[in-house]
This record gives structure tokens, C-alpha cells and sequence, in this order.
């Protein structure tokens, strides 16, 4: 059976985050805002602001709600957890306020999966904690996020002391919040002659490791200067690791990511769904609040398509990701096999870009041009879709990815025409039932 419902003491939750999320979350983005400034753990004006909301988050059991009861969270499930991120997307501070702001999220839960315990009581405690922050260190500047092209190798060297170690060496891009960073995950070559998934391991490496040579923090659309962003371009120079700092198996590095960006994707997704809603008060709002040739601007049969138009998208949009969640939630319970989600997030990751340029868009044009100025959100929101078009895989490769995974499944024709000929079908139809057409 399809049950839609919510129980009404989760439904209570549901409430009470979205009263907090709109009068202090919200009020966190007028008062620090800026892209990545949640990350700042220096800014003492906004971390003390910050910790008594996370306090009143913990008190109500809504603390990173990201990682289930085996991996030292709540475990709300992800259908839950898309309705709370639904919420959280209005927000840039609120993931922050809530133990669940990327790209720490993803590494918290690869760091519960694979990490040993002495991995996760120096690292993975504080990072849940909102002590510190961290930084995935993938993708290359030769070869973006295509691992068939790293070239970035992390190789077993012995010190002086005759103790085995880890020596990295290559360069690495667009490492998030490198500058910030308490620790980074970093994926390294460590047998190249290896089938591609067995090609890699995964290393953490203290920030305060002597090698890490950040050449630029390279700035996205909002940032105020453009020389000083929060996506690091980083040459590893030779940076020496202790042997015990591989996190995951030798040669898992690429099970290790996967683990990570596959819940990247959703989570993005469930808090896209949280923007365009946002987007779409605007929108509403300005319909019945703006004149324009005598009457209401909501009164325009164009303005009523983009409006409906918005209203749709973000519903279908909103069930393809409960869908996806629900299935997430069925594989981990072991109702479903394994992998069985892997094309619904692909769904997910191509579909939130469309909805966030279109809705936010929309909203935009409505607003004429106080929409396109810095006085409301929405040039910064929609600039930002492209950032979404990009993080944990590009969309094309994904698009490209669920074509084929149909494909596989799909018989090809037998013979000269399609299956759906409509000539070769009436005919054996009639072969079926040779009297059908007699008077």
C-alpha cells in the first residue's frame, strides 16, 4: 500500500523546524552572509550566535540526522530525511545549524563506514560535533572528476626511523574548504596498473601536514573577491602520512567515494527541493502584491504559466526524490538488493539542476529587475544552479550513465522495422483472431 501520510510526532518536528528555519536560520543568512562563511570557525561573532541554536537542534534530537543509529546518528531513514531537508534547503546557514552542511556530511559517513576506531575518535567526533571542518580532495585539474585521468599518487616510502609511510605527490582541484580545514580526504593513485575501481585509496591527511601547498583558493560566483575563494587548487609535495592514515581498504578509494558522493547527490537534491519552494513564495508573493498595464501582475496569463508551471515541477520533482529515498531506505533494511538506487539518484542529480534554473528563473523574471539585484536572493540563487550542475559529478556524465542502464535492459528489434510497426502488428493480430474484422 502507498501511504503519504506523516506520523504526527515526526509531523511535530516537521513543524518545529520550520518555524526555526524561517526565523533563525534565515535571519543567520541576512546576518553573516557570504558563500562558505558557515564554515569559518575564526568568525567568533557568528560561531556564538550559532551554538546555542545548534544546542536547541541537539535538545529536539534533530542533530546530523545524516548518519544512521550504526553509524552514530538518530537514524531518521531517508525519506525522513528528505522532508527535513526540504526545510533546511531554504537556508545556507541552517545544514550548518544542523550537523549537516556538505561537504562534511559525506565524509562524517565515510568516515563511520570505513574508519577504524582510532580514525574515528580523532577525526569523525569533532567533525560531528561542529568542531571543525574538513575537505574532500578528489577531482584534478587535468582531468576534473574522471579517475581514469588522476595522476595524483600516494606511494609507500619508509622514514628515517624505519617506519612505513605514505608519500603523496600531485595536484589537486576545486578541494572545498581546503583553507578551513582541520583534515583532508584525499584520493591517490596507488597502483595504476590496477583495474580502474582498484586503482585508488583513500588517505586522511592531517591539514598541518607539512607539503600541503594551496597554489590559489579559487572563488565562485558570489564570492566578494576573486582571489580569495573557498575551492582550493592544491599541490601535494610530497606530503608524508603515517602508514595507518589510509582510510578503507588499499585500492577502495573508489568505493570509498562512491559511498560518499551517491548521498551527496540525494541530500542536494532534497534541499533543492527546500530553494525552489522558497522561490516560489517569491514568486506568488509578487504576483498579488505588483501592478502592471492596470492590473495585477498575477493576473497575466504568462505569469500564471510560470507560476503553474513552477507548481508542478517542484511536486513531480518532490516525488521523485521521496521515491529515491524510499528505495535508499529499502536497500539498507534489505528489502532490495544492492545498487538498486543508484539510477533513481542519477534521476535526482539531472533533474534538480533543471528544476533550480527554471523555478529560481522564473522567480527571477518576475521580479524584474529587482530580481537580477543583490537586494533579494535570487541572481545569487540562480548563479548557484551551476555549482549544483557540477558538484559530485557532472550532470551530462549522469544523463549519459542512466541512458545506458536503460539501454542494457532494452531488447533490440527483431527484424527490418520497430516493434511498434503497426503493420506487423495488425497482422498478427489477425493471425490471433483470422474472423475478427467479419461483419
Amino acid at each position: 500500500m502507498i501511504d503519504f501520510s506523516i506520523e504526527p510526532e515526526f509531523q511535530a518536528k516537521l513543524d518545529w523546524m520550520e518555524t526555526f528555519v524561517r526565523e533563525e536560520c534565515e535571519t543567520m543568512d541576512l546576518l553573516w552572509p557570504g558563500n562558505s562563511v558557515n564554515f569559518e570557525t575564526h568568525r567568533s561573532d557568528a560561531r556564538r550566535h550559532l551554538k546555542p541554536l545548534q544546542e536547541q537542534v541537539k535538545a529536539r534530537g534533530l542533530w546530523a540526522c545524516h548518519l544512521g543509529p550504526n553509524l552514530g546518528g538518530p537514524g531518521y531513514g531517508q525519506v525522513k530525511l528528505a522532508l527535513m531537508n526540504e526545510i533546511i534547503g531554504r537556508s545556507s546557514w541552517a545544514p550548518t545549524v544542523f550537523g549537516t552542511a556538505a561537504p562534511d556530511t559525506g565524509n562524517a559517513e565515510i568516515l563511520a563506514m570505513f574508519g577504524t576506531a582510532e580514525q574515528k575518535e580523532k577525526y569523525l567526533q569533532p567533525l560531528m560535533d561542529g568542531d571543525i571542518v574538513s575537505c574532500f580532495s578528489m577531482t584534478e585539474p587535468q582531468g576534473g572528476a574522471d579517475p581514469g585521468e588522476f595522476t595524483c599518487r600516494a606511494t609507500r616510502v619508509t622514514n628515517n626511523s624505519g617506519e612505513e609511510e605514505w608519500e603523496i605527490e600531485g595536484e589537486k582541484w576545486f578541494s572545498s574548504n581546503a583553507k578551513l580545514a582541520t583534515f583532508l580526504l584525499v584520493m591517490a593513485v596507488t597502483d595504476p596498473a590496477a583495474p580502474l575501481t582498484e586503482r585508488m585509496s583513500m588517505f586522511i591527511v592531517p591539514a598541518d601536514t607539512p607539503g600541503i601547498r594551496i597554489l590559489r583558493n579559487v572563488a565562485i560566483v558570489g564570492d566578494t573577491d576573486p582571489e580569495e575563494g573557498h575551492h582550493a587548487h592544491i599541490h601535494y609535495d610530497k606530503v608524508r602520512i603515517p602508514a595507518d592514515h589510509m582510510l578503507g581498504e588499499f585500492g577502495g578509494g573508489f568505493k570509498v567515494a562512491q559511498a560518499r558522493l551517491g548521498g551527496g547527490r540525494i541530500h542536494h537534491a532534497m534541499r533543492t527541493v527546500g530553494k525552489c519552494q522558497r522561490a516560489l513564495e517569491m514568486m506568488l508573493e509578487r504576483a498579488v502584491s505588483r501592478r502592471t498595464r492596470g492590473k495585477l501582475l498575477g493576473d497575466h496569463q504568462m505569469v500564471q504559466s510560470k507560476i503553474a508551471d513552477s507548481i508542478l515541477e517542484i511536486e513531480q520533482f518532490r516525488l521523485l526524490v521521496l521515491k529515491t529515498a524510499w528505495i535508499i531506505d529499502e536497500v539498507e533494511a534489505g528489502r532490495m538488493p544492492h545498487g538498486s538506487a543508484r539510477k533513481w539518484i542519477g534521476m535526482c542529480k539531472i533533474g534538480l539542476v533543471k528544476l533550480y534554473h527554471d523555478v529560481v528563473g522564473r522567480s527571477l523574471e518576475l521580479h524584474g529587475s529587482l530580481g537580477i539585484s543583490l537586494d533579494m536572493p535570487l541572481a545569487h540563487w540562480y548563479a548557484g544552479h551551476w555549482s549544483l550542475a557540477f558538484a559530485d559529478g557532472p550532470t551530462d556524465v549522469h544523463k549519459s550513465q542512466l541512458a545506458r542502464a536503460y539501454m542494457k535492459t532494452t531488447t533490440p528489434a527483431d527484424g527490418l522495422f520497430p516493434t511498434e510497426y503497426i503493420p506487423t502488428r495488425t497482422a498478427e493480430a489477425l493471425r490471433r483472431y483470422p474472423n475478427a474484422r467479419e461483419a
